[in-house]
């Protein structure tokens, strides 16, 4: 199969999972409101219901994380750029977008980023956020404005 169909063939891929994942947050929203009002029950009851809440808060932060991807992908094939690493600008291989249709970097450049503890591009150097010697000690009184 060409590339180009293959890409087809994702793109429909992309949007079934879009369409089910838009669903499912609708439906992981409206029950984390049905959640928040119920407040009968114990101190149990109510521990269980904040454990739940927080469960179905992280699931429904996943899959929104997994909907932007999916929506960026499809930009991506609108535009013309779907399938192109955005680090180096070489091809991604077909493998890798079949195991994971919203990919926007090769496996080589993945690695590399993992490997150095980030996302590539992400424009942020965290090793330059130190603590100096000097600055740890202060009191909120130095960094609160004198308003008399």
């Amino acid at each position: 199969m060409a590339r180009k169909e293959s890409i087809l063939n994702l793109r429909k891929i992309l949007i079934n999972r879009r369409d089910a994942l838009r669903q499912a947050l609708a439906g992981d929203l409206s029950s984390l409101k049905e959640l928040r009002a119920q407040t009968t029950g114990d101190v149990i009851d109510a521990a269980l219901d904040s454990a739940q809440d927080e469960i179905n808060s992280q699931l429904a932060e996943v899959e929104s994380r997994e909907l932007a991807s999916i929506e960026k992908a499809l930009e991506q094939m609108r535009e013309g750029t779907y399938g192109i690493c955005e680090h180096c600008g070489k091809k991604i291989p077909m493998a890798r977008l079949n195991a994971l249709p919203y990919a926007t970097t090769c496996i080589d450049c993945q690695r590399e980023a993992e490997r150095c503890g980030g996302s590539l591009g992400s424009g942020a150097d965290w090793s330059k956020v130190l603590d100096t010697p000097g600055d740890s000690e202060f009191s909120i009184g130095d960094i609160e404005l004198d308003v008399t």
